[in-house]
């Protein structure tokens, strides 16, 4: 089936011969498929702007948006017609993604007009799943109807050093034991399924017993992380509801002795996740803009050890200063360049782009009527 909707959506969109691959030019529309870009610091929509001429050139395969990019005068209106102009410039239609978990890690915030979204502790102390659904719901409509398409939640790390920085402090995790997490994310793993809002289970192989916050720096949870921080991947997974997968930035010399973070482990990625899992969705990093990899590795050698390791989509958040900024055309020609040379092979690229478009269909983005929908959808929002 995977193949067949590969070989439908080359047909319509590159006009390729029925019973060959891919035309040799359209690995650079593979290529930008892997990339998950942040849009920058601009407030109002400008068409001008270079993050459309890039999503034009089909060097983008998503944007990951910030509350930067909702504060406008009218945030709901400008937020709509920034979709749309982003969807509009697209050769292939863009995840539009966002981190929308809930408590202090939200951008659509009450004072932008948004409703009230709980923290994932608060969801889990409560432990009635029907208030999880009814929260879930809540965020995948609103999502919804905004054209947000990607949701970088349930985060599935179990609350093993309640003072982790990053997470315990922060109310991001449902709870200390992997059970309560497992039933809590499913539930939200569910409501995004049925609302088309794909939803992104991290981080994985799990944040949770963390000493260090890897926005910073290095995080190693060798001597803290525990098996049972694997167990709601491998339940969600199992149960068929999980089509993405975030990874961590942490170094675990358990699971990876080359001192490694997870994003550029081929041991934990594909040696674990793939393999060992049989995870078969969509494998996302995270922000390779944090100090974790962008204080220790070189952009050229993140890039390759985590395409080499198994992620399907590398991201570059760009919630950074201005002359840290990373262009898409940039990571686009690094990419290009490993290719040129050997070192990333045309297969390997191929391989994300089948399971990119596989969930991009699985969500209606490949649908021909998509763009119109969209556009009707989003009307609701227009100033007048």
């Amino acid at each position: 089936m995977q193949k067949i909707l590969l070989l439908v959506f080359t047909l319509l969109v590159f006009a390729a011969d029925a019973k060959t691959d891919p035309p040799m030019d359209s690995v650079d529309i593979m290529v930008g498929q892997m990339i998950m870009i942040g849009i920058g610091d601009f407030d109002i929509v400008n068409p001008d702007e270079p993050i459309f001429e890039e999503i034009r050139k089909g060097k983008v395969g998503g944007v990951v948006l910030y509350e930067k990019n909702i504060l406008f005068e009218s945030p709901k209106s400008e937020l709509a017609l920034l979709v749309e102009t982003l969807q509009k410039n697209a050769q292939i239609p863009l995840f539009v993604s966002i981190d929308e978990e809930g408590g202090r890690v939200t951008r659509m915030k009450t004072r932008y007009g948004f409703p009230k979204n709980v923290s994932a502790q608060y969801l889990g102390d409560m432990n009635n799943l029907d208030s999880t659904r009814y929260y879930a719901k809540q965020t995948v409509d609103i999502l919804s109807s905004f054209g947000i398409n990607m949701n970088y939640a349930p985060v599935v790390d179990v609350n093993i050093n309640t003072r982790n920085p990053v997470i315990g402090k922060l109310q991001r995790s449902y709870s200390t034991e992997y059970e309560e997490v497992i039933e809590q994310a499913y539930e939200v793993v569910d409501q995004h399924n049925i609302g088309k809002v794909v939803p992104v289970l991290k981080h994985f192989p799990g944040h949770g017993s963390s000493r260090n916050d890897t926005h910073l720096g290095m995080a190693d949870v060798t001597s803290t992380w525990q098996i049972e921080e694997m167990y709601p991947y491998s339940a969600l997974i199992d149960s068929g509801v999980v089509k993405a997968v975030m990874t961590a930035h942490i170094v675990n010399q358990s699971l990876d002795d080359t001192k490694n973070p997870a994003t550029l482990s081929k041991k934990i990625v594909t040696g674990m996740l793939r393999d060992f899992m049989n995870f078969e969705g969509v494998i996302i990093s995270d922000d390779m803009q944090m100090g974790a990899i962008d204080n220790e590795y070189g952009l050229r050698e993140a890039i390759r050890l985590s395409i080499d390791a198994g992620v399907d989509v590398l991201m570059f958040a760009n919630n950074v200063h201005d002359y840290n900024m990373v262009s898409a055309s940039t990571v686009h020609a690094i990419i290009k360049d490993l290719m040129f040379e050997g070192i990333i092979t045309e297969e390997r690229v191929k391989q994300s782009y089948q399971r990119i478009m596989k969930l991009k269909s699985e969500i209606g983005l490949t649908e021909e009527a998509y763009f119109k929908a969209l556009r009707t959808k989003l009307r609701t929002y227009k100033a007048p």
